[in-house]
Formats: structure tokens, C-alpha cells, sequence
């Protein structure tokens, strides 16, 4: 026998409750019994024990069934109070015959008030029995229940007729003056016929509900029958004394009907006694004995009239009637069930037909499973679901096609099932793997269900659905793009890989990579060949990393590597070897990708981050998108290791920018001017205004330090409209107080476009301040390469119109320059600083910077240069055509105070030149000479 069949296999029930108070009650009847055995002791003492002993017990049932049937409802609380009535009586009538033995210490007189009662005890007992029957649902049931009982009783009667009444009658006959006795003679043995009857009756058709109740009432009236019996034979009758051994049965009989209601109780408070009553062995003997109750008792029957021919007395009419009367109830009963089981074998088989096409038409295969494991029936879907023939499963063990991994769930799941109380789990589900015909295996979802000791299985095939679900699963971990894990995914293989065995091994490393220059893919030639370098890329890197490792995309261009830990304790060799593994990367990635018939190369920035005792996923994947940043901030194309300062600098900016937040609110922000100095002689030509940042803690920011660390758009574009108003606002203050010098006010090119500011506002600021044409100057940047040099020209065009000065800002450094100087309406170029710095020291800086001062002089623009620090610079710059210079060579920013005590000064000392100039206030300047018109660009 397989396992599942050993599982499968019934198993002994658990003793009976009760014990205690069963061997209770059978001692006291033993004691009693012993007692009236040896007489009591004294003849007083066992007259008194068989008179107020039984009326005592009598009483203890009557009131044990009276407080039963008060305590519960339902249809069977008649029957008790009926038992308790009957009890009620046996006690009174045991009370009367004490009355006159024992009180009165005289004969009990035949007949007497105690006969009355006595002869009262059998009707309430027959007609709780009644109630106590399971009653019929159907008319021709009422019949047969009718003719059972009489069947019975005929036999019964016909049986004790031959054997001792027709001789009681006879006397009665024969004596007149002693019918009285003698008709009580035959009363006694009549209503225990019929008691006996309704006894064997209920026996066979008792209800199920409370079962060890109505078992023990019918055990405590078949005994109470019993010894009635016993006394009204001829043998004992006219021998009987109270205190006698049949006393114990009687006293028996009521203490078992007291002790019934407390043991209907007991089974209702048993563990699952609400749940119904398990088959036993015996069902199918009961069952076999109620069919042959009829033929019993026409057996019985035809006992009694034997016995009178055997004996050769003259056949009795009475046991003649009463046998005509048995076997015309027995062809009746028998034609009623002859047609009751026509009806029953119609419907039968009608249900059959029903249920089989049921079961052949469901797509559901249907399978019983016996209790040793083996398959009994199943259904024929098994040919469409499982692509093999019902009849080739049938008589395999279940466990055979079951898959080997899904079999110790199985038993697992089917071995707790069983366990449970069939009321509260009346079903399981279990899914697992069949073996089909074709030998592959199918997802199977079973119904499971106890039958007959084994399982009955309603099965389907779910397979497709397990695949779905497998899919969606797969769709919902994984990038759709590349197909490599995406960030859920990867973050939960960094807690697995952070837990369990590998939680104390330093060596797992996090990599976060970054493609340099993709964003230049998706502009140039497009987002769909962006999507396939992502794709090679993430092929390239799922390619590059082990086995047991996991690469991943995190969205856009960023790519993440987990690489595990292998146990070395060795941290320097084990950094050594994941920087070769990220370097390695590093140089994959950076490969030419063939996309089409373009050939693209990018970049590849990696930060790595290795973990730490007690550290979080979240901790580690944030500490290597830092070490990321940090190698694109140090040049790109880099690998960068996680070191902890990273994360202090991240700190130290972040609490920057939200103290930047509320700066300009507090009013922290200053405006500074530096002068703008005409080379030629020393005089001032314009200002150019700088913000500055004095925080709360005495701190003085520059724009570079406070604007890279704000990384807030919004509060950047709330800065500069500050600068320009502020700017404006000075100027024409500086205007009106004699010193009319113009002020540039660096904006960025993104900031032009917005579609509020800066046109309208530029335009209400120099309407509102009054501020003269030209005294003001935009020096725009061409290094954003987001920004579209058609709208930027539109709106330069417009600035202009206003006359408002355009200067473009960082001149040699961007590499939109040359496009910027064909497209763009510029009026200054504006060198940028790292050109100035080595124009001195470097003959090659020197060339370009002379080039692009000749580019400026040929189109008719002024050239500024920015950072001018040393003479030997301005000497130079002079000498190579530029026009104006701004640095520490002439003054630094100043506050208006300062500002304006040089404008009244006029002019600064100039390397080269012989002495200063005094330049009237008001004057004009060189630099803002001229007409506002667009300088004239070459035709391309």
C-alpha cells in the first residue's frame, strides 16, 4: 500500500465519554441488586427498600426527565414529559403498595389504587415512544409504521396467548366473581405486549437526533417490560413479595430513564457533537434486521399456533384471529412496499441517468479514490482533460500521477483534511501537477471531499491560468524594454541577498550604472533607436555579470548590477575584484552599438557600494546612486567607489537648498556690481550685477556655490526675476542720482523663453523704473542644449526692440557658438574666463582668443572679457582687439556704496596707458554707443 493509501486508511475512534458516571450508575444498581439478593438484612428492611426504594428511583426519573424537557425545545420534549408522567406513576403506584405493606402492615387488596397507576405507566411511555419515532413523510409510511407495530404486537400476543393468557382468560371465565383479578391479569401482560412492540418498533426507526438519549430510554422500558413480564407469569405471581431480586429491575429501568436526559446532554457538550453521527459496521445488520421485522414476526406467530398443535390442545380462535390478522397485515405491508420500491427503483433510476449525464457531460474530471489510495472511478473528461482513458486510471494509485515535487504537499494537505472536523472543513482545494497521456505535466486544481473512508476529487485543468499568472508575474517584475528585473525585482534580490546566510558578508556589492551621452541618442536619431541601444546595453550587461548574480534596469538609461558576495573575508581583494567586474562593465558598455546603419557610442558612469553589517537595501542602492553621481559629476565614464563622505556632502547641499528656500523671503540675498572698464583708457562702461548670498550663519555664497546646490528650478527662476528687478531698479536709482552707467544682468537662455517673464516684465520694469534705452544689458548663455534657437532668436528680437542690449555670455567655451553668432541679434561677445586665464601663458590659447576677438571685430561687435586678474592680461587682450574687461585687475564686486564712489572717480588705472582721463559724469559710454539696430550677420 502506497503512502496516500496508508493515509487514506480509517483509523479507531476515540474511546467513549461518560465512563465515570455509567460506572456510577452500575454500581448503585449492582448494590441494589446485591441487597434484595440476600434479603436486605430483615424482612421489614427489604419490604421497605421494594416499595420506597423503587418509588424513589421512580421519582428521581420522573423529575430528571421533567427538568430535561423544560430545559430543551424541539419536537422531542413531549416524549420526556411523557416519561416523566409514566415515572410519575410507576412512583405512586410503588408508593400505594408501600402505603399498605409497611405503613398499614397489611395485604395490598387485588384490585387496588396502586393497579390504577401501575396500568397508567405503559400509555404515556407508548406514546413518547411514538413521539420518539422517526415519523414517516408519506401516507403509505403512516400505514407501514401502523402495520410494523402491529405485526409485533399480533406475534407477541398470539405467542403469550398460547403460552399462559388463554388459560388466564379461561379462569376468568370459568370464575365469575374473580374477573375483576383476572381481567387485571390479562391488562398487565397486554400493555407490555404492546410496549414491548412500540420498543422494537422505535428500535428500527429511531430518529438520529440525540441517539445515546433515546438508546438508553428504550434500554431503560425494554428492562422495565422485562420484569413486568417476569411478574405476571404464573410461576412468580402468586410467589411475589416486595424486597424480591426483580425489584433490581425495575429500580434498574428507572434509573437508566433518569440518567437518559443526562446523557443526551454529555453528547451535545462531546467535542463535534454537533456534527453527525459517523457510519459504523453495524448500519448494514440494522438495516437488514428492520427488513426482516415482518417476516420475524409472522415466524412468531406462526410459533404460537405450533405450539398448540404440538401440545394437542384445540387451536384458540383468538390466536386464530390474531394470525389471519398478522398475515393479511404482511401482504399488505408487503404490496405497499412492493410499490413504494417500483416508485423509489423509477426514481432511482431517473436520478442515475441524471447524474451520470451530469458527471460524462462535465468538463470537470471526477475521481474516487479508495482508502487504501487506489482510484475506483473516473469520469470520462479524463480522455479530453488529462488525454487518458477513464479505464486506464482506474485501479492506479492516486499517488502515481501525481508529480514527485507536489507529492509531499499533497499528502501534506490531504492528511490535515482529514484530521479537521468534517463540520467546520467540509472541502479542501489543493493544486498540483498530473501526469497527462502525452507525459508532460498539467496544473490540475482539485476539489477535495471525504468519501466512504477515501477522497472524492473534482478536478480541472488550470494550466493555462498558472501560465498566465506566471506571465503576469514575470510582466510585473521585469522591464518591459529589456527584459532584465526591474527595480521591485532588484530591490527585493538585494534584501534576499542582504538576509539569511549572507547577511554578515561584506563582499556583496550594489552597481549602479548610468549611460553617458544617451540623452544626445534620443535627440540625434531618435527615441526608437534609444530603445534599441537600451536594449543591447541590457543584453551586454545581463551577458557580463555571473551566474548567480542580477542585472537590472531602474528606468531610463540607469542600469543596476547585484554582484553576491562569495564569503571572502579578504575586503581588500574583494574591492579589487569588484572594481574589475565594474571596470569590465564599464569598457562593455562603452563599445560601439550598430543601430541600424548608424554606429553609437556612449558612456558608461558605475558607482558601487558594498554592504555593511546591519545595512538596508534601501541604504545600499542609495549609497551606490550616490557613488554613480559622484563619478559622473568627476568626468563620466568612470568608475566610483562609495566612500562616506558622499553622503555627508549630499547632506551638506541638501540642507543648503532648503535654507535657500527661505532666503529670499528673509531678504539674505545681496545685489553687487563689478565694473565693465574700457581697455583703451580706464573708464567704467558699464556695471555687471552679481548676486550674493550672506546666510543667517555668516556665510558668503557665490552664485556658482548657492545655484549648483539648489536643485530647485522654481526657486532658481524666483532668483533671477529678483536679480533683473533689483538690477533695474538700482540703475535707474544711480540714473536719477547722476551716475546714468548701464547694467548687464546675466539670464540664463532657458529663463528667456518662459511665456510669462522675462518680456513683459522686462518691458513693465523699464516702463516702471524709467530706465533710458540701452541702460540695460542681457548676457544670455548658449550652453543649454535643450533650448531652440528659433525661439530664442524671436525672442532677442523682441528684447531688442525695446532697447535692451544683448550680450552672449561664455563665448568660446560652448560649442554652439558659431551657430549662435549666424542666427542670433548679438550686440557684445563675451569671452569666457577659462580663455582668459591662459591666454598669457599658452600660445595656443592665445591664437584662439585672437581668433575669436578678429571673428568679433569683422562683425561689428564690442568684446568684454571676463576675469581679467593680472596687467599682463589686459596688455595682451588690448593688444589682440578686445575692447572692455571685467576682473580683479580694475575692481571686484562691489556694494553701492563703493559702486558709486568709483563712478564719481570715473575711470580705473589701465597697464599701458598713460595716465587717467577724468570722465564727466553722465557721459556717454563707448561701450552702449551706437544704434539699436541688428548687427549685420553674413549670409551663410
Amino acid at each position: 500500500m502506497s503512502a496516500l493509501g496508508a493515509l487514506l486508511s480509517p483509523r479507531s475512534a476515540a474511546g467513549s465519554t461518560g465512563t465515570r458516571s455509567r460506572i456510577l450508575l452500575g454500581l448503585v444498581c449492582a448494590g441494589y441488586s446485591v441487597g434484595a439478593a440476600v434479603g436486605w438484612g430483615s424482612p421489614r428492611v427489604a419490604v421497605f427498600m421494594g416499595d420506597f426504594g423503587l418509588a424513589a428511583a421512580a421519582l428521581i426519573a420522573a423529575v430528571s426527565c421533567l427538568l430535561y424537557a423544560r430545559a430543551v425545545g424541539g419536537r422531542l420534549r413531549p416524549a420526556w414529559l411523557l416519561f416523566s408522567l409514566s415515572s410519575l406513576m410507576a412512583a405512586c403506584g410503588n408508593a400505594v403498595w408501600g402505603w399498605y405493606e409497611v405503613v398499614l402492615g397489611v395485604p395490598v387488596p387485588a384490585p387496588s389504587i396502586a393497579d390504577v397507576f401501575f396500568l397508567c405507566f405503559a400509555p404515556p411511555a407508548i406514546v413518547g415512544l411514538l413521539v420518539l419515532a422517526k415519523r414517516p413523510v408519506t401516507r403509505a409510511g403512516w400505514i407501514c409504521l401502523g402495520l410494523d407495530a402491529w405485526l409485533i404486537g399480533g406475534s407477541l400476543l398470539t405467542l403469550a396467548w398460547s403460552l399462559a393468557l388463554a388459560h388466564t382468560a379461561h379462569l376468568a371465565g370459568a370464575e365469575e366473581a374473580n374477573v375483576a383479578p383476572a381481567a387485571l391479569s390479562l391488562a398487565y401482560p397486554l400493555l407490555d405486549i404492546v410496549l414491548v412492540s412500540m420498543v422494537l418498533a422505535l428500535h428500527f426507526r429511531r430518529s438520529g437526533v440525540n441517539r445515546s438519549a433515546v438508546n438508553t430510554a428504550i434500554a431503560a422500558l425494554a428492562l422495565t417490560v422485562l420484569s413486568d413480564a417476569v411478574f405476571t407469569s404464573p410461576l412468580l405471581r402468586s410467589t411475589y413479595h416486595s424486597g424480591q431480586l426483580l425489584d433490581a429491575g425495575w429500580f434498574a429501568g428507572s434509573l437508566l430513564l433518569a440518567y437518559a436526559p443526562w446523557a443526551a446532554r454529555r453528547a451535545a457538550r462531546a467535542p463535534g457533537g454537533a456534527a453527525p453521527p459517523r457510519a459504523v459496521a453495524s448500519r448494514p445488520i440494522a438495516g437488514s434486521l428492520a427488513a426482516l421485522t415482518p417476516y420475524l414476526a409472522a415466524a412468531v406467530c406462526t410459533l404460537g399456533i405450533l405450539y398448540n398443535v404440538v401440545d394437542g390442545r384445540r387451536v384458540d380462535r383468538v390466536v386464530i384471529f390474531t394470525g389471519c390478522t398478522v398475515v393479511l397485515a404482511l401482504v399488505v405491508r408487503q404490496g405497499i412496499m412492493l410499490l413504494d420500491n417500483i416508485s423509489l427503483t423509477q426514481e432511482l433510476a431517473q436520478k442515475e441517468n441524471h447524474f451520470r449525464s451530469l458527471v460524462q457531460g462535465s468538463s470537470d474530471v471526477i475521481m474516487i479514490a479508495a482508502p487504501d489510495g487506489t482510484l475506483r472511478y473516473v469520469s470520462p473528461a479524463a480522455a479530453g482533460v488529462y488525454g487518458r482513458d477513464a479505464e486506464d486510471l482506474v485501479g492506479a494509485e492516486l499517488s502515481s500521477i501525481i508529480h514527485p515535487d507536489d507529492l509531499g504537499r499533497f499528502v501534506h494537505e490531504v492528511r490535515r483534511f482529514l484530521a479537521a472536523p468534517p463540520h467546520e472543513e467540509p472541502t479542501t482545494r489543493i493544486e498540483c501537477r498530473f501526469r497527462s497521456g502525452a507525459g508532460d505535466w498539467l496544473n490540475v486544481e482539485s476539489t477535495v471531499n471525504r468519501h466512504q473512508g477515501g477522497l472524492l476529487l473534482n478536478s480541472r485543468d488550470v494550466t493555462e491560468r498558472v501560465r498566465l499568472q506566471a506571465q503576469l508575474q514575470h510582466n510585473a517584475e521585469h522591464d518591459p524594454l529589456t527584459d532584465l528585473p526591474n527595480r521591485a525585482l532588484f530591490t527585493a534580490r538585494v534584501r534576499q541577498a542582504l538576509g539569511g546566510r549572507r547577511a554578515s558578508d561584506p563582499g556583496t556589492a550594489v552597481l549602479f550604472i548610468d549611460l553617458d551621452g544617451f540623452k544626445q541618442v534620443n535627440d540625434t536619431i531618435g527615441h526608437q533607436a534609444g530603445d534599441e541601444l537600451l536594449i543591447q546595453a541590457g543584453r551586454r550587461l545581463q551577458d557580463s555579470v555571473r551566474a548567480g548574480d542580477t542585472a537590472a534596469r531602474l528606468g531610463g538609461d540607469e542600469f543596476a548590477a547585484l554582484i553576491v558576495g562569495d564569503g571572502t573575508r579578504d575586503q581588500g581583494a574583494r574591492e579589487y575584484q569588484v572594481h574589475e567586474i565594474a571596470e569590465r562593465l564599464r569598457l562593455t558598455l562603452s563599445q560601439p552599438y550598430r543601430i541600424g546603419p548608424n554606429e553609437v557610442r556612449v558612456a558608461a558612469s558605475i558607482g558601487v557600494a558594498f554592504a555593511e553589517p546591519a545595512i538596508s537595501p534601501t541604504d545600499l542602492m542609495r549609497n551606490a546612486d550616490l557613488a554613480m553621481y559622484r563619478a559622473k559629476a568627476g568626468g563620466k565614464d568612470r568608475v566610483e567607489l562609495y566612500a562616506p563622505q558622499m553622503q555627508a556632502d549630499v547632506v551638506r547641499r541638501s540642507e543648503l537648498a532648503t535654507r535657500l528656500r527661505s532666503a529670499l523671503r528673509d531678504g539674505e540675498f545681496a545685489l553687487l556690481h563689478q565694473p565693465v572698464v574700457h581697455l583703451a583708457g580706464g573708464s567704467v562702461a558699464a556695471v555687471a550685477a552679481q548676486a550674493r548670498w550672506r546666510s543667517a550663519q555668516g556665510i558668503l555664497f557665490t552664485p556658482a556655490e548657492f545655484l549648483r546646490v539648489s536643485g530647485d528650478d522654481d526657486r532658481t527662476a524666483e532668483l533671477g526675476r529678483w536679480l533683473l528687478e533689483e538690477a533695474v531698479a538700482q540703475a535707474a536709482d544711480r540714473a536719477r542720482a547722476g551716475h546714468p552707467v548701464p547694467v548687464s544682468v546675466r539670464l540664463p537662455a532657458a529663463r528667456l523663453l518662459e511665456t510669462g517673464p522675462p518680456l513683459g516684465s522686462v518691458e513693465a520694469l523699464l516702463t516702471r523704473h524709467g530706465l533710458p534705452s540701452g541702460a540695460l544689458m542681457i548676457e544670455v548663455a548658449d550652453n543649454d542644449p535643450r533650448v531652440s534657437f528659433d525661439a530664442l532668436e524671436q525672442r532677442l528680437v523682441a528684447l531688442r526692440r525695446l532697447g535692451v542690449r544683448i550680450a552672449l555670455d561664455g563665448f568660446g567655451s560652448g560649442f554652439a557658438a558659431i551657430n549662435a553668432l549666424r542666427r542670433l541679434p548679438i550686440d557684445v561677445l563675451k569671452l569666457d574666463r577659462n580663455l582668459v586665464e591662459g591666454v598669457v601663458e599658452s600660445a595656443r590659447l592665445h591664437k584662439i582668443t585672437s581668433g575669436l576677438l578678429r571673428i568679433a571685430g569683422d562683425l561689428g561687435l564690442q568684446s568684454v572679457a571676463d576675469g581679467v586678474d593680472v596687467p599682463e592680461q589686459v596688455l595682451a587682450l588690448r593688444a589682440m582687439g578686445c575692447t572692455h574687461g571685467q576682473g580683479m585687475a580694475f575692481s571686484g564686486p562691489l556694494d553701492e556704496y563703493r559702486l558709486r564712489r568709483a563712478l564719481v572717480r570715473g575711470e580705473f588705472p589701465v597697464p599701458g596707458v598713460p595716465g587717467p582721463r577724468p570722465v564727466m559724469a553722465g557721459g556717454s559710454v563707448p561701450l552702449l554707443t551706437g544704434s539699436h539696430t541688428e548687427t549685420p550677420v553674413p549670409p551663410t
